[in-house]
C-alpha cells in the first residue's frame, strides 16, 4: 500500500498552482493526482438507477404507468366500444396511459421533497463521505509526508488527510468516494 497525502481545493485553477509548487518544490508529476469528488447526494445509491433522486423518479415512472395505464385501458375500451373496435381502444388506451403515467409519476416523485432535510456539507465528518470539491492526492514516503502536508495547507488546501491505498500510473486506483477521509490533526 501506498501512502498518499490528499487535500481538497475549491478549483481545480487553485489545486494546479499547488501541484506547480510541489514540482517546484521536487515532487514527480507522476506522484501527482487531481480529481473532483462529487456531491454525496450524486455517487450511486440503487444500483438500476444511480441517485436517489433517480430512484424515487423510477419508482414512481413504474407506479403512474400502471395506475394511469389502467385508466388508460378503461377510457380506451369505452372509446373503442363507441366506435366499434374494442380491442385497439383498450391497447391505444393503455399506451398512451402508461406513457402519461410513467412521465407524471417519476416528476411527481422526483419532486416530492425529502423526509429529512439535509445541509450542505463543508467539512468532512466521521462516515459522513467526502464533501464535494477538487482534490489534489500526493504519493509520498514516509519522511516527507508532515512537509508535503504542511505545503497543501500553506497553498490553500483544505480537510488534509492521510490513507493508505493503491497508487498506480500516477493516479489513486483504489479512492473510495463514500469513505470518510482520515484528517491530519498535526498540523
Amino acid at each position: 500500500m501506498a501512502l498518499i497525502v490528499a487535500a481538497r481545493f475549491n478549483t481545480f485553477d487553485a489545486a494546479e498552482v499547488a501541484a506547480g509548487q510541489l514540482m517546484a518544490a521536487g515532487v514527480k508529476a507522476d506522484n501527482l493526482f487531481t480529481f473532483f469528488v462529487n456531491p454525496t447526494e450524486s455517487h450511486s445509491h440503487h444500483p438500476a438507477t444511480g441517485t436517489r433522486a433517480s430512484k424515487r423518479g423510477f419508482v414512481g415512472a413504474w407506479l403512474g404507468a400502471a395506475v394511469i395505464g389502467l385508466v388508460g385501458a378503461c377510457a380506451g375500451a369505452i372509446i373503442g366500444f363507441i366506435f366499434g373496435s374494442t380491442t385497439t381502444g383498450v391497447l391505444g388506451g393503455a399506451g398512451v396511459g402508461a406513457y402519461v403515467g410513467s412521465l407524471a409519476g417519476a416528476l411527481r416523485m422526483i419532486d416530492r421533497p425529502r423526509s429529512e432535510p439535509r445541509s450542505e456539507q463543508t467539512t468532512a465528518k466521521p462516515r459522513d463521505g467526502r464533501p464535494s470539491g477538487v482534490v489534489l492526492a500526493v504519493h509520498v514516503d514516509a519522511e516527507h509526508e508532515l512537509q508535503i502536508a504542511r505545503m497543501l495547507r500553506d497553498a490553500g488546501g483544505q480537510e488534509i488527510e492521510r490513507a493508505q491505498g493503491r497508487w498506480e500510473n500516477g493516479t489513486w486506483r483504489d479512492f473510495d468516494p463514500l469513505e470518510s477521509p482520515e484528517i491530519e490533526k498535526n498540523l
